[in-house]
């Protein structure tokens, strides 16, 4: 059995941290005066922009939460769908959160990250470990 690249690991754990954090805010805009609420404390302007939004920023919140954990496992059970999401999800999560903060430096931060895994998830071992078929 071929050896997982150390890459897919470190990019699943990272969108598990990703789903966590999803979740916890999603929960705290869907249910707010609670002690969630603390948490926005360290992120005023985009507290100020998800509250904007209304509720519904929470259930997005959660969705991408979902698609990251999903990616996630999909990555670490070497299914080619969980490579597909991981790569959409990545990109996808670094413009929503542009396009709600309007944050050029904490975007551009994000997206560097985001570069430097998909350029993981794009190198040639990696793609190749999930082009074979899972014994």
């Amino acid at each position: 059995m071929e050896q997982r690249p150390a890459a897919v690991a470190i990019v699943a754990s990272f969108l598990f941290a990703a789903a966590a954090i999803a979740a916890v805010v999603g929960c705290s805009l869907l249910f707010p005066g609670t002690l969630l609420d603390r948490l926005w404390n360290l992120n005023k302007p985009g507290a100020a922009a998800f509250r904007a939004m209304g509720r519904m920023a929470g259930v997005l919140l959660l969705g991408v939460g979902a698609a990251a954990l999903a990616s996630a496992f999909g990555l670490l059970r070497r299914l080619k769908w969980g490579w597909w999401l991981a790569v959409a999800t990545n990109a996808a999560g670094e413009a929503a959160s542009f396009v709600v903060t309007g944050d050029w430096a904490r975007s551009a931060l994000g997206i560097l990250i985001s570069c430097a895994f998909l350029y993981a998830l794009a190198r040639r071992p990696v793609r190749r470990y999930f082009t074979h078929e899972r014994q």
